[in-house]
């Protein structure tokens, strides 16, 4: 029989207790509410279901619990990720994609992690402007791009390292007359597409200095608006003097932008977000061993290849606990977003216009049904029955906090 796989969830359930109180007055109600979603996720505090296989000569019966859906549970992502993923797929251009990281210097980063919400919004809002800027000026690309950005905030390890995700493109539309950057005799019947270089999309130096000059800009003007707090050794950083100080090397230093080849193909990019736009600070696959102090999981050293680029890490449950809760992040804040052409209010009518460019028919939508079922129409699971193949008919809906009824028989079965 398999060994049951290690979960977030039983490190919480055995030791957050401990460590909320040990940190009591110190844990944020976002943080609170996490635990707490993790914890109870798919099990009978939550309610749930029983199905049973249609066929009765199999009748195998399934119990499952409903799930939290709790962005940051790493049981919840999976089903949340495929359901985005549809609506991606539909959305792809015929083109070569990049992807493109910006990474937030270390001193930046700490006063990130004192003022998340704000930070990682100018994060992402200068980094998008940043390419957009970029591929708009003619010296480049001379074009309109569209933007897939996600944050994450997480190392391998769990430490702390804000950095975004962009998924782009190669190439945009030219701009029309009357946009900024078109021509004087332009119109939107003469705009084209425009492709970038076959291996290359915009100068990473460029964008590096542009990226640092809009940040900086935009975290000076937050500081200005009293937008910004500052705690520990960062509290002296409240007085604007101090705060000049700070970021004076800060505007010297080169700052991390970096892009990786171009993705093979339309599947490459969905295989990239699948991994990527729904992921947590750790998986539970990465889990190895749990004891009654501490906890040891796979990392990867991203400056090493071969062999030593996997490796192990061992660490003491609560900091374990505290690794995996400085990444909750405010709520509200979204951490998967478009910009240009994808930005959600043209979205739709951009990416037909560029379709239109490239000369390729519309992405099919998918097909709905508007018929009404019958009432007496029996539930179905999405999953069918793995060991007859029949389907599995939910028999039974189990309110929070009750048990079943029926007896569990099959295992094997994700009804999330």
């Amino acid at each position: 029989m398999a060994r049951p796989m290690l979960e977030v969830a039983d490190i919480f359930r055995d030791h957050g207790g401990g460590w909320r109180q040990a940190n009591r007055g110190h844990v944020s109600l976002d943080q609170m509410k996490v635990m707490s979603a993790i914890e109870r996720c798919r099990t009978a505090a939550l309610g749930g279901h029983v199905a049973q296989c249609e066929n009765g000569a199999c009748g195998q019966t399934h119990i499952a619990y409903n799930s939290c859906r709790n962005r940051h549970c790493p049981k919840c992502q999976g089903a949340a990720a495929r359901d985005w993923l549809a609506d991606r797929e539909a959305e792809l251009l015929p083109v070569g994609y990049f992807h493109v990281v910006f990474t937030l210097p270390a001193p930046i980063a700490s006063i990130a992690y004192q003022n998340k919400r704000v930070v990682y919004d100018l994060l992402m809002k200068a980094s998008a402007e940043t390419m957009i800027t970029i591929a708009a000026d003619p010296k480049h690309l001379g074009a309109k791009i569209g933007i897939t950005s996600v944050l994450h905030t997480w190392g391998s390890a769990m430490t702390h390292h804000p950095h975004v995700h962009m998924i782009v493109p190669g190439g945009g539309i030219s701009p029309a007359r009357g946009e900024k950057g078109g021509s004087s005799t332009g119109s939107k019947e003469s705009q084209k597409w425009i492709a970038c270089r076959r291996n290359f999309f915009l100068p990473v130096r460029v964008l590096s200095r542009l990226f640092r000059r809009l940040f900086l800009e935009k975290l000076v003007k937050a500081h200005s608006e009293g937008r910004l707090n500052f705690f520990g050794q960062h509290t002296g950083l409240s007085d604007r003097s101090s705060f000049d100080a700070f970021l004076k090397p800060l505007r010297k230093s080169e700052w991390v932008v970096y892009a990786k080849p171009p993705f093979g193909g339309p599947e490459a990019v969905l295989a990239y977000l699948a991994r990527y736009t729904h992921r947590v600070a750790i998986s539970n696959r990465r889990l190895l061993k749990v004891d009654a102090t501490a906890i040891t999981f796979r990392v990867k050293n991203y400056r090493a290849n071969g062999p030593d680029r996997y490796t192990t890490m061992t660490l003491d449950a609560h900091e374990f606990i505290r690794r995996f809760m400085i990444h909750v992040l405010p709520k509200g804040l979204h951490r998967i977003r478009h910009y240009g052409l994808f930005a959600n209010g043209n979205r739709a009518a951009n990416i037909a216009r560029a379709r239109e460019l490239l000369g390729v028919a519309a992405a099919a939508g998918h097909p709905e049904n508007n018929e009404p079922g019958e009432v007496d129409e029996p539930r179905v699971l999405a999953h069918p029955c793995p060991s007859c193949g029949g389907r599995m008919i939910i028999i039974e809906v189990l309110a929070p906090g009750c048990e079943p009824r029926h007896r569990e028989t099959l295992e094997g079965i994700d009804s999330s």
